[in-house]
């Protein structure tokens, strides 16, 4: 009897120890924007979606961590990750110098270059275009933005730029703009479903392939090795490739 009561008490304090753990089980915070399909994008419920939510849970599993996800307008995502509102930034964020200065970055998870659409009878056939005499829309604070100002506005285009990568697309819609610059997959897959009746995909703009990253504090050393080793692993067995698989008919690994 007394073996049996040992055996039970050993049990209950396992289970208890195991839902315990679970329970204080370490937590990683991470933002998006959900405003930048089919990569982030939130639902009538207000939950987020997407290829890079879908990339954060994988990866949060691999790490053996529970994640916790934010809404982050993307003006206020590098100064909001600063002030420790969250731990780390999976919205598609492109990897440049001037970030770099302020923040840090994991290995890519994607690769994409820099697209333009237009309306359809724009009269414009060529990505390369410089929109002399012409208003071009992108999101502001991005390297689309960035672009447009250092190529469009000094060859005598208007640059007009956005909150969200859906404001200028929705404006490009309505005749507001005569072309918009954005990273290659939000605007292929918008051209091919929202804007099918109004818009043109132009293709892509030569030399501008950049890395997609996860964005973490320059002091998260730990974390940033951690989430690069947890990338290489998802990568490495497939998983990566099934998720890609759910929204894009091609590598953009």
């Amino acid at each position: 009897m007394k073996k049996l009561t040992s055996t039970i008490t050993t049990a209950t304090l396992w289970l208890l120890c195991t839902v315990a753990g679970a329970a204080h089980a370490e937590t990683l915070r991470i933002a998006s924007e959900g405003a930048y399909p089919p990569f982030n994008y939130v639902d009538s419920n207000n939950r987020l979606h997407g290829f890079d939510i879908d990339i954060a849970n994988a990866l949060c599993e691999r790490m053996k961590v529970n994640c916790t996800f934010v809404t982050q307008d993307w003006e206020g995502m590098i100064p909001a990750l600063l002030a420790k509102k969250y731990d780390a930034i999976v919205a598609s964020m492109n990897v440049t110098e001037e970030r770099k200065k302020k923040i840090a970055f994991t290995n890519r998870y994607y690769r994409t270059p820099l697209s333009v659409a237009v309306a359809h009878d724009s009269g414009i056939s060529d990505a390369q275009t410089n929109f002399k005499g012409l208003t071009v829309g992108a999101q502001s604070y991005s390297t689309q933005a960035i672009y447009a100002e250092e190529h469009y506005a000094e060859a005598g285009a208007t640059v007009k730029l956005y909150p969200s990568q859906d404001e200028a697309a929705s404006d490009l819609a309505a005749g507001r703009l005569d072309g918009v610059i954005a990273d290659k997959y939000p605007l292929l897959a918008w051209v091919a479903g929202a804007g099918k009746d109004c818009c043109t995909f132009l293709g892509d703009i030569d030399g501008t392939n950049t890395d997609a990253a996860i964005a973490v504090r320059q002091g998260d050393v730990e974390l940033r090795e951690r989430l690069n080793k947890a990338l290489d692993e998802i990568v490495a067995d497939g998983t990566y490739k099934n998720i890609s698989r759910r929204y894009f008919a091609f590598d953009i690994y």
